[in-house]
């Protein structure tokens, strides 16, 4: 329940309290500063409250937006502010601070001066008392208190001149997107948003149809026949509208939420890789095993998308959210091309978005075969990888350092075990190096997937020796605060090494279901990595130490891989082991996640910048 408070007696003829109380407020009237702090005070802790000030003139979508956004404890625009949770004890403190300065009162009301002020008032106190506003844009909508009679009438003219709901359309969708989501999707997917609002339907309800229907597709490949393959195409691409419908069914009626959050951050890659894992059963019944592209393809993405993560975490403090530094060449030149509309759309289409990524997967499905889909996803993938990677290190050149919030960022992104952190604690000369950390981690890596390479050593006990010698390099480039322009690249590095070295080991055994067990290992293992990423993203910290370490980290998992290899080759058995080890993570890493999504200490993450995933 919301109350929203008017600071004086309504104004005849507004519309003011009929808004609110479509928005869900209870409506109440306070006649001066000390009668409003008596109703504040009176009301349950937990509730959110509004402060409007009766002459308030504007859109109703206004109100909404400064209103009843669930993700900020604070917000204001001219005339309302909202507070809720911890906030409500700062307003009362500003309020009584204000009260003691606001001139008497004559008949239970306030004067004009004390109304002129009082609510924009409180909200510059709150911020003056730490406690932060969030002011949000209204664009062309209008919100404004009007003192005489004229600004009234042009404040009213204003409101009847904008097309409110299609301004509240507009801004359902992204500000940045990919181009195949900007013209081909979210023209009529924000109606298919506002459509679900008006039927009371939730973001979480559509979050969930998109990801049945991507299930359902990955059956349709399943199927191995060319009307299964048709089938699947259309409906991964009806999955993708219903994708960003949910988002932008978000954004139109403000419903965010924790659990929200964590299905969003989820469920896309769960659709993408379970159509993955349809692609390659499909090609089993027609004769071929495209299980080694499958699991190559996730890899691919998986080390794609923790490029993005760890260099953005990494430059955060710095460049808020990575977005490159003002005097780096390569930003500069960025900043150019951004002038030249055309090449806008050619950079966002080039790093292979998910638009771009799922409609080429469908229409490819639809057109050829498994085989032929998932080579050509992972061309056009490595290509993006490359490009992306290298303009990433181009920025970091003459990157100040992230300091020690990047630092534990980073840190976490690595997801060292126990192994590793034995390994860290001893101190080497010259261990502080502006290289140090990446060429450890690269050596650590090269060498595992190099000697796993050579003809012979996959699956013996020779292949431990590069297991322990990558988990040595491993720690050995945690060994200091990951503080350095290049540390960015030790959880890709990893990424690539772990991975890597479970899809070489399993595609070189003689143990039947091998790569099928290794890709549903593997799927484990990156929802754990994902699981870290969006925990960090919304200010919560990495997963719990207790849990990485039950876990293994990315050495101790590729050890013990490593080790079931060469124990096992030859036999079934090594199938069973990569089966048993998904299977515990599948139960260890989701359950200790689904009780971190649902508690109050979950942030209500949502991508509002548009970076394509």
């Amino acid at each position: 329940m919301s109350t929203a408070i008017l600071t004086g007696p309504p104004v005849p003829g507004s519309v003011l309290g009929a808004d609110l109380t479509a928005l869900g407020f209870t409506v109440t009237v306070a006649g001066s500063p000390t009668a409003l702090g008596a109703v504040l005070a009176g009301l349950p802790p937990g509730e959110r409250v509004a402060l409007v000030d009766p002459r308030f003139t504007g859109h109703r979508h206004s109100l909404r937006l400064a209103l009843t956004d669930p993700r900020f404890a604070a917000a204001a625009v001219p005339g309302a502010l909202t507070v809720t949770g911890a906030a409500r004890g700062a307003l009362g403190a500003a309020l009584e601070r204000t009260s003691a300065q606001v001139p008497a009162t004559t008949g239970g009301a306030a004067t004009d001066a004390a109304q002129d002020v009082l609510v924009d008032t409180l909200a510059e106190r709150l911020t003056e008392a730490g406690c932060p506003v969030h002011r949000p844009e209204l664009g062309p909508l209008t919100a404004a208190v009007p003192r005489t009679d004229a600004e009234r009438t042009a404040a009213e003219a204003a409101v009847a001149a904008t097309d409110e709901e299609a301004v509240r359309l507009r801004s359902a969708v992204k500000s940045r997107d990919g181009f195949f989501t900007t013209h081909f999707v979210s023209p009529y997917s924000r109606y298919l948003a506002r459509w679900c609002a008006r039927r009371g339907l939730t973001p979480n309800q559509v979050t969930t149809a998109s990801l049945f229907t991507a299930l359902i597709a990955a059956g349709c490949a399943a199927t191995g026949t060319r009307g299964g393959f048709v089938a699947a195409g259309a409906l991964l691409l009806l999955s993708f509208v219903l994708d960003c419908t949910d988002g932008q069914l978000a954004r139109y009626a403000l419903k965010y939420s924790t659990l929200g959050a964590w299905l969003d951050a989820t469920f896309d890659r769960a659709k993408e890789y379970a159509y993955y894992a349809g692609l390659a059963l499909g090609a089993a019944r027609g004769g071929e095993d495209v299980w080694a592209l499958a699991l190559a393809a996730m890899i691919l993405q998986t080390c794609r998308h923790i490029v993005d993560f760890s260099f953005n975490e990494a430059n955060a403090a710095t460049t808020g959210g990575g977005s490159g530094s003002a005097s780096s060449p390569a930003a500069a030149l960025s900043g150019r091309l951004d002038t030249i509309g055309w090449t806008v759309w050619a950079r966002r289409m080039i790093v292979l978005p998910i638009g771009e990524r799922w409609a080429l997967i469908a229409v490819l499905t639809a057109l050829t075969t498994p085989r032929i889909t998932l080579i050509v996803l992972l061309a056009a993938g490595g290509f993006a990888a490359c490009y992306t990677t290298a303009g990433r290190l181009l920025r970091s050149r003459r990157r100040a350092t992230g300091g020690e919030a990047a630092a534990r960022a980073l840190a976490g992104l690595t997801d060292n075990g126990p192994l590793a952190e034995a390994l860290a604690r001893p101190s080497l000369p010259g261990s502080t190096g502006a290289l140090t950390a990446p060429l450890w981690a690269g050596l650590g890596t090269a060498a595992l997937l190099g000697i796993l390479l050579l003809p012979g050593v996959a699956g013996s006990w020779a292949a431990l020796g590069a297991a322990a010698l990558y988990a040595l390099c491993a720690g050995r480039a945690t060994a200091a605060p990951l503080t350095r322009p290049l540390d960015w690249l030790l959880p890709p590095l990893f990424r690539a090494g772990e991975y890597g070295a479970v899809l070489v080991l399993a595609a070189r055994s003689d143990s039947d279901g091998a790569l099928p067990a290794a890709f549903g290992l593997l799927a484990a293992v990156a929802y754990h990595h994902y699981d870290t990423v969006y925990r960090l993203r919304g200010g919560a910290g990495a997963p719990p130490r207790a849990l990485v370490r039950a876990a293994g980290g990315h050495e101790g998992r590729t050890l013990l891989v490593v080790a079931a290899a060469a124990a096992f080759t030859g036999t079934t058995t090594f199938t069973l082991a990569l089966a048993v080890l998904a299977g515990a993570l599948a139960l260890l890493v989701p359950a200790e996640s689904i009780r971190f999504w649902i508690s109050s200490a979950a942030p209500a993450v949502h991508d509002e910048t548009g970076e394509p995933a």
